[in-house]
């Protein structure tokens, strides 16, 4: 009787799980092999010997990088740029979403077709960095960072997706006992919207802590640099180090490789962190999101 009742496994569960597996281990190769790099002696980097696991161990290039004082200013930069924006662009998208979760709302089909329109196409990188720099006079400073592209289009649409799945019923019972719009949207609908939001957070973080061609375009002083922008700087000056002194100089492309993997490592560290907090609210929101409505 205790064997009846067991799960079988069929071919198809079989199946998902090898490539599951597979996905997995494609997904994680480069990180691990990064990882290793950076943690590897020069001379097995040299003679490639380097796959998973680091060999000749060492953290002489972590030392390297963290005593570099523009490194850590770069750091800084980021987390600031990345908390400020965050939160400007989950209220920016909560305060646009949710309006256009109202079906009665006057104008929402011509306000989601412009919306829309902007998933298409855009001013272009000419006109859009002489509005920022020239007409806004946001260059070198942190809001050329954040503002241009604080609303996503997408982040909008799923997010209101989720608001329309709410019940009506409770924002009306809300608004019988005087409860005025926003009370309505902070004090019901933003706390049974915590899984949409902590997805949206992680996807504004997650772009605004890997960008680096807007700070790359807009931002000329190097404290202001996030550290996206410093890491693509060490790849480029290595590049053209590289160049200058030979391509075929012995040990230098190795330097070079455990250099800019220490520097990935450490700049995409955080994110990784943060991950597996929000993940089962990330799993949740994107597909009620994504589904409902």
């Amino acid at each position: 009787m205790k064997f009846a009742n067991k799960k079988r496994i069929s071919v198809f569960d079989v199946i998902n799980i090898v490539i599951m597996i597979c996905v997995v281990i494609i997904t994680l190769y480069p990180f691990l092999y990064l990882t290793a790099l950076s943690m590897s002696s020069e001379k097995y980097v040299y003679a490639g010997e380097i796959t998973f696991y680091p060999k000749g161990f060492t953290l002489g290039t972590y030392r390297v990088l963290l005593k570099d004082s523009d490194f850590w200013i770069s750091y800084r930069n980021t987390i600031i740029y990345t908390v400020v924006g965050t939160v400007i662009s989950l209220a920016l998208t909560v305060l646009l979403a949710y309006p256009l979760s109202k079906k009665n709302l006057k104008g929402r089909g011509v306000l989601l077709g412009f919306i829309l329109f902007t998933m298409f196409f855009s001013g272009g990188l000419i006109p859009t960095y002489l509005l920022v720099s020239r007409m806004l006079q946001m260059r070198n400073t942190i809001w050329a960072v954040i503002i241009p592209g604080a609303i996503s289009t997408y982040n909008v649409l799923v997010t209101k997706t989720f608001f329309e799945g709410i019940p009506d019923e409770l924002e009306e019972a809300a608004a019988i006992d005087g409860m005025n719009t926003y009370g309505i949207l902070f004090r019901i609908v933003l706390p049974l919207s915590k899984p949409i939001l902590a997805t949206m957070s992680l996807f504004y973080a997650v772009g605004i802590w890997n960008n680096w061609f807007g700070p790359f375009i807009y931002l000329d002083m190097k404290e202001l640099f996030p550290v996206s922008l410093y890491l693509r700087n060490i790849i480029a000056g290595a590049q053209k180090a590289r160049e200058i002194v030979g391509g075929d100089v012995e040990g230098f492309g190795d330097i070079e490789a455990t250099i800019k993997s220490a520097s990935m490592v450490v700049s995409a560290l955080p994110i990784i962190m943060i991950y597996p907090f929000v993940q089962k609210y990330f799993v949740k929101g994107i597909m009620i999101g994504s589904l409902k409505g």
